[in-house]
């Protein structure tokens, strides 16, 4: 399994839409065994309007770049029009949890 890092940024106007599916999207982040990727840790970005979220930054556990992608469009978020772009990359975790850390 290898770390995976996801940058997802929202697209103008889509505070709305984020807001009404949020919990469906925390729930499936959640959910451990309902997928193939282990979510580590996961919150906003939050340089929007007046401090708002305005994206979303994941670091995930995976066997390849492409499941993470094949999880993140299946997301709600990306379901309700949300992000405008998602970055994966594959990620080496230099300092944190010695869970995360790899050789």
């Amino acid at each position: 399994m290898n770390l995976f890092a996801v940058w997802a940024r929202d697209a103008p106007g889509m505070e709305a839409a984020r807001l009404r599916v949020r919990e469906a999207h925390r729930a499936r982040l959640r959910a451990p065994g309902a997928h193939a990727v282990e979510v580590l840790a996961a919150g906003p970005t939050t340089g929007g309007p007046a401090g708002g979220m305005n994206g979303t930054l994941l670091v995930v556990r995976a066997s390849s770049a492409d499941e993470v992608r094949r999880f993140v469009e299946e997301d709600p978020y990306v379901h309700a029009g949300v992000y405008a772009s998602v970055d994966v990359q594959p990620w080496r975790c230099g300092l944190g949890p010695p869970a995360w850390t790899t050789t």
